[in-house]
């Protein structure tokens, strides 16, 4: 489809100039033009190949947010004090346990940044896909608006056509009563 098709499909579908187009608009009369697909996500970046941080990150993510953590969680500080308690000889940590609130504020310390990083992939990767969807969405609406139009354009027609029969028939019948009965 050459240029100016492109900038009358821009100026009727998205009411704007084609030098007003984001390119990501551009991408859509393109593929509305040429009778593209672009519903099959192939430019969301699912398949890539993650980075051991990245698996790691998802993985303490997954089980950091999880039923099971919070269980162990629980066992864990649980026997640390029952330990720590009954060991009334030589605790290696005794109450207060000063060196569980260390351990705690270690873990914490690591474990937040590593499930922000593995949230801020998982927003990325929602921003590409609301980015897709919109495409998609774009796309469907230029083409409902012109299968619109051509439903139009054929109900006109259609029209015409009838208002020619029905101007025929009358003609006709007019042509038939005449014959019958002639004017004296």
């Amino acid at each position: 489809m050459n240029s100016k098709q492109l900038e009358e499909l821009a100026s009727k579908h998205l009411r704007r100039k084609w030098a007003e187009l984001t390119e990501r608009d551009r991408h859509i009369l393109h593929a509305v033009a040429d009778r593209i697909h672009i519903s099959s996500p192939i430019h969301c970046d699912e398949t890539q190949a993650l980075s051991l941080g990245q698996r790691v990150a998802d993985r303490v993510a997954s089980f950091g947010g999880s039923w099971p953590f919070i269980g162990l969680f629980f066992v864990f500080l649980f026997g640390w004090m029952g330990t720590n308690s009954l060991m009334l000889l030589r605790p290696y940590d005794p109450y207060p346990y000063i060196l569980l609130n260390l351990v705690l504020s270690c873990l914490a310390a690591i474990q937040a940044p590593v499930i922000l990083m593995s949230q801020n992939r998982q927003a990325e990767r929602d921003r590409q896909v609301a980015a897709h969807d919109y495409e998609v969405n774009l796309k469907a609406e230029i083409e409902i608006m012109q299968l619109q139009e051509k439903i139009e354009l054929l109900k006109t027609e259609d029209l015409s056509r009838i208002v020619q029969l029905l101007e025929t028939h009358a003609r006709m019948l007019e042509k038939l009563i005449d014959s019958e009965h002639p004017s004296p």
